[in-house]
């Protein structure tokens, strides 16, 4: 039922006993109603698709509302905000071409790696003198699937004859999963403040929307004085992780006040609507790069996975890469590093019976809070978590 405290879904055992009280006030209190009995089985078979019917009045109540909805109606929700879900991304990169000089190939070209995953040149080539040609590649499948390793492409896929092989002394990476329902409702609420202007959190849900920013924060000087980071009266400096930087600019020039001076090492300058030109400034995110160490008491259960699993949850907790070069945001700008979530995160993974961890940034380790100033955010990846498991 619905009424101001929400919506209570009434289940089988609820309809099942309304129906016998029914069944008794109907046809008297001796009436047959038990599980044997042709009434009962009718009363039973009708509550059980009663029941399925407020099961889908319960999810279409809660498909309103963020914290609850899932899968496409999440989705929907999204745009009262200004974002979408970020759906499967192509890992890209560059691969180094060796074959005859002079020899041109046209945008397509097909490489891939010993396992089978392919990759296509997205620009025509020519190869140099030194018989080289460095190109950009993308994988012809979305998600994570698409990352390779340095030195995995080695595969011509068409064999000809003035090409005689393939490298990328660079990993290729940016491929990713369609981004979770947990992930999208993190940034849902980091962005809830996006659709209005001229306000810090106007600002920072701008540029959180903006396709690659893993995080943005925004400092301000409201004293009539140059503050101690060098920022000049009534400006403000946003910080900002990913993205294009002139997406960046023109982003925070839609959405700042007039008048009001931007600041940071990073220039660039934006027409309005009127073609004249504007200076904005903001400066890249610090990040804090945390290495992780956890020794793990476990049992039977603990799958064979279990210190990958462990791995992902750390990097999903705190943000940043995994080894199969997905990101993730994790913790926002400024926020520390909490000692007993790093704690909490291992032991979602089944199977973990005892935990001993320490977290640290620049070789000092401890078991606390890690502090992360405003402009910084935290980072790890993979290859920085060491975890070792035993019975």
């Amino acid at each position: 039922m619905l009424d101001k405290t929400g919506f209570k879904r009434k289940r089988f055992n609820d309809l099942l006993s309304e129906m016998e009280s029914k069944a008794r006030e109907s046809f008297g209190e001796t009436v047959n109603t038990s599980e044997r009995s042709p009434l009962g089985i009718i009363l039973r078979i009708f509550a059980w698709f009663l029941s399925r019917i407020w099961t889908t009045a319960e999810d279409v109540y809660n498909s309103g509302y963020i914290s609850t909805a899932e899968g496409a109606n999440l989705d929907r929700l999204g745009p009262f905000v200004g974002i979408s879900r970020i759906l499967e991304q192509y890992a890209k990169g560059k691969v180094v071409i060796t074959g005859t000089a002079g020899h041109t190939e046209a945008a397509g070209f097909r490489v891939g790696t010993a396992g089978g995953v392919y990759f296509d040149t997205t620009e025509a080539f020519t190869i140099g003198a030194d018989g080289t040609a460095e190109v950009a590649v993308e994988a012809i499948d979305p998600g994570q699937k698409g990352n390779a390793a340095a030195g995995a492409v080695t595969v011509v896929v068409n064999p000809n004859p003035d090409i005689s092989g393939v490298s990328n002394p660079e990993p290729i990476t940016g491929g990713r999963e369609k981004e979770t329902d947990p992930e999208f409702r993190a940034r849902y609420e980091m962005s809830v403040a996006g659709g209005g202007a001229a306000s810090v959190d106007a600002l920072r849900g701008a540029l959180l929307r903006l396709d690659g920013v893993r995080a943005a924060s925004i400092m301000e000087n409201n004293g009539m004085e140059t503050d101690s980071a060098g920022r000049p009266p009534k400006s403000f400096q946003a910080y900002v992780l990913g993205g294009d930087e002139r997406t960046i600019g023109e982003t925070i020039f839609l959405t700042k006040s007039g008048g009001i001076e931007t600041w940071g090492d990073i220039e660039q300058e934006v027409e309005d609507a009127a073609g004249y030109p504007h200076l904005i400034r903001f400066s890249r995110a610090e990040e804090v790069p945390v290495a992780v160490q956890i020794e793990v008491t476990r049992n039977e259960s603990y799958p064979a996975d279990g210190d990958e699993q462990i791995r992902k949850a750390i990097i999903r907790y705190i943000g940043g890469e995994d080894d199969a070069g997905s990101y993730y945001n994790g913790l926002s700008m400024g926020a520390d590093v909490i000692y007993t979530r790093l704690i909490s995160a291992v032991y979602s993974v089944e199977g973990v019976e005892d935990v001993m961890l320490s977290a640290g940034t620049q070789g000092v380790w401890n078991t606390g809070n890690l502090a992360v100033e405003p402009f910084q955010v935290a980072q790890t990846k993979a290859s920085d978590i060491a975890v070792s498991s035993h019975v």
